[in-house]
């Protein structure tokens, strides 16, 4: 199956579901008030959020007016286009960096896949012959470290690991510092998911991107935030908290195929100007794919709008 069937596949509750509701919508003889307010609640329900959705609206009726657009395809057309004007059109990937090793720091709360995440680079990355490292970091979840270990036996990865409870900067030190003397090209950095309050996760991830930079001058090279979209609205809102303590270069979002709200991918990257670079559209290694945001916005629509040209 190729990358573009399995992002269509695993948009197919989304598709089916909530903005399966665009085929009746563009099926109207006119695109009056009455459209304009329908297509804010099927947006606003597959978790593209008030903000972006108002935006998004605004700007439809805005060109629909300037281009004089009566049919259907048309009006289907400039809806695509400002969706990818929000996500951009190119594929953006996770930079390795010419000094080597690139440093990935990989952060997000317990449960979002955070792990696997890793463990499905090491493998993406290991299968290009890149040698990889991995750091187990996360260092307060229960099982963290033997999870982590078993991603890099898959993987045929080095991983640096410490005892649990064990500073996580420590760790990560540790790793990037032997990522450096065994000549390893990606050394990808797990984190803690959860600590007792906000302000200890800010601390602690400051610390932690103190102490890589120690290591390595100009490392982490990419900080990449895991987030469940199945969790919608929810996963904004860590995206905001998680940016104020580490900047993040970019979002992976997992479980895309498990929900109906697929939309959460433009409010992410309307309200964070962020970019989506991975998204994981199912439970296999090679589920976990770049992003393509005209793939995902054709794989958004039903049938029998995925003609027009974006």
């Amino acid at each position: 199956m190729g990358i573009f069937s399995r992002i269509k596949e695993g948009l197919k509750k989304t598709r089916s579901g909530i903005m399966g509701r665009m085929e009746g919508l563009f099926a109207r003889s006119s695109f009056d008030d009455e459209f304009y307010e329908e297509l804010e609640e099927v947006l606003i329900g597959a978790d593209v959020g008030v903000e972006t959705t108002m935006q998004i609206t605004d700007s439809l009726r805005e060109k629909v007016r300037e281009e004089k657009a009566r049919e259907p395809q048309q009006v289907m057309d400039i809806l695509k286009g400002l969706l990818l004007d929000i996500l951009g059109r190119d594929v953006v990937p996770l930079e390795l960096s010419e000094q080597k090793p690139t440093v990935i720091l990989v952060l997000g709360v317990n449960g979002v896949g955070k792990t696997t995440t890793i463990g499905k680079l090491a493998h993406r990355y290991k299968n290009e012959g890149k040698k990889v490292l991995l750091a187990a970091g996360d260092t307060f979840r229960a099982a963290a470290i033997e999870q982590l270990e078993i991603w890099a036996g898959r993987a045929q990865s080095d991983i640096i690991k410490h005892q649990q409870g064990s500073d996580p900067s420590a760790v990560l030190f540790d790793g990037v510092t032997a990522a450096v003397s065994r000549g390893s090209d990606v050394v990808l950095c797990d984190t803690a998911g959860r600590l007792h309050n906000k302000a200890n996760l800010m601390e602690e991830l400051k610390k932690v991107r103190r102490v890589v930079e120690k290591a390595l001058p100009g490392a982490p090279h990419e900080v990449l935030l895991v987030l469940d979209a199945t969790t919608g609205q929810n996963a904004l809102a860590q995206a905001k908290v998680f940016n104020e303590a580490a900047p993040i270069t970019g979002v992976a979002l997992t479980k895309l195929d498990g929900t109906a709200k697929g939309g959460i991918v433009i409010a992410i990257a309307n309200e964070l100007k962020v970019p989506v670079k991975m998204v994981g559209v199912g439970e296999g290694v090679e589920d976990l794919q770049p992003f393509d945001p005209i793939e995902y916005v054709d794989g958004l629509f039903t049938e029998s709008h995925t003609g027009g040209q974006v």
